[in-house]
């Protein structure tokens, strides 16, 4: 379609950054105000109202992505999300490492990087350590674990998506976003909140449209894309040190984007305040918590937007298995660390002031 356009000194990949770069900014702005964030909504003290937040966002994600696959516009069935060797070992051990880096470090790294930009560096060197590792273990150092684990694969044939169950695609699709919406409905949320929440998953969509449809060209094709943040951030990390040799993408737009929107919302709204470390413990259960989550987003394939707001909709078996078991590893984790603290402060009845991120 991009074709028909008729731009001259605009590529498809120009083109794609900036598409990023705007729904970015959206979704930097819209989760600063709703404090949007997966780890919150599993062991967060309000974790039910976060969860009505993220599973409002989900259930347009997932009735918008699969509108638009009906109407024609966008097919999932050449995207890695579909292939039929499930490489399960890496999606399990990457899932739980990812959900207990971002317990460690008190968010997801969609929302830490919204945390970078309302000034919490503690958030942002999350990020960078994040992206660091992230690119080491696609094509650096760590890089021969990711292929080892990910020979360990089980063939599950046709059923790569929930659309070849019986009832296909658009029961399954309703009956994940009916589950959902009846969950935040009495999340005790105000509509507000959850107005701007489906505004966030409304995003999914239109970037999987934008990438796989209007950016479309047969001469110069890119890849689909959604929100998504675990090679972005390698990408973003190695953009920015080699700029003269590679091309921005969607991927550093979309981050970029993000910093923008989150800055923003913060200096308009209120919000926007200068954090950091308070002490050696603290930042190395930090760095600790990036490294796994770097890890285990690229072994999984995905992080909680990549292969949650963003796969789900598509249907995938392989996504949702990698969203579950970040649950799990964020579950674990906060187990472990509760039962640390009781042990470690039984002698003690007051509870230590935890950082907010």
């Amino acid at each position: 379609m991009f074709e028909s356009f008729g731009f001259e000194d605009v590529t498809t990949r120009q083109a794609s950054v900036l598409l990023a770069l705007v729904i970015g900014t959206a979704f930097g702005l819209l989760a600063q105000r709703t404090q949007f964030c997966f780890r919150r909504a599993l062991v967060g003290d309000d974790r039910r109202a976060a969860a009505g937040v993220w599973l409002t966002a989900l259930a347009v994600a997932v009735l918008g992505t699969q509108a638009a696959v009906l109407a024609g516009w966008i097919t999932f069935a050449d995207h890695r999300f579909m292939v039929s060797d499930l490489p399960v070992l890496a999606i399990a051990l990457g899932g739980l490492l990812f959900g207990a880096g971002m317990v460690l470090t008190r968010g997801c790294i969609s929302r830490l990087s919204v945390l970078t930009g309302s000034g919490n560096l503690r958030a942002g060197l999350v990020v960078l350590v994040f992206a660091v590792v992230a690119h080491m273990t696609l094509k650096g150092i760590l890089a021969p674990l990711r292929v080892a684990v990910g020979s360990v694969t089980i063939d599950i044939g046709d059923i790569v998506s929930l659309a070849a169950l019986p009832g296909g695609a658009l029961f399954w699709a309703g009956l994940i976003a009916i589950t959902a919406i009846a969950f935040a409905l009495r999340s005790g949320n105000k509509a507000g909140s959850l107005l701007l929440a489906a505004l966030i998953g409304l995003l999914v969509p239109l970037a999987w449209v934008g990438t796989g449809f209007v950016l479309f060209d047969d001469f110069d094709p890119i890849a689909m894309e959604s929100l998504s943040f675990t090679s972005p951030g390698a990408e973003t990390l190695f953009w920015s040190i080699a700029s003269s040799a590679i091309p921005a993408g969607f991927g550093t737009g979309l981050l970029g984007g993000v910093f923008v929107g989150a800055l923003a919302a913060s200096l308009i709204f209120g919000g926007f305040e200068w954090q950091s470390f308070t002490s050696a413990r603290q930042t190395g259960r930090y760095m600790a918590g990036a490294g796994m989550m770097g890890v285990g987003g690229v072994l999984a394939g995905g992080c909680t937007l990549g292969a949650g707001l963003s796969g789900v909709p598509t249907l995938s078996v392989a996504a949702i298995f990698t969203i579950v078991m970040i649950a799990a590893g964020a579950v674990l984790m906060n187990v472990l660390l509760s039962r640390s603290f009781s042990e470690g402060g039984a002698g003690s009845t007051t509870r230590p002031q935890q950082p907010a991120m």
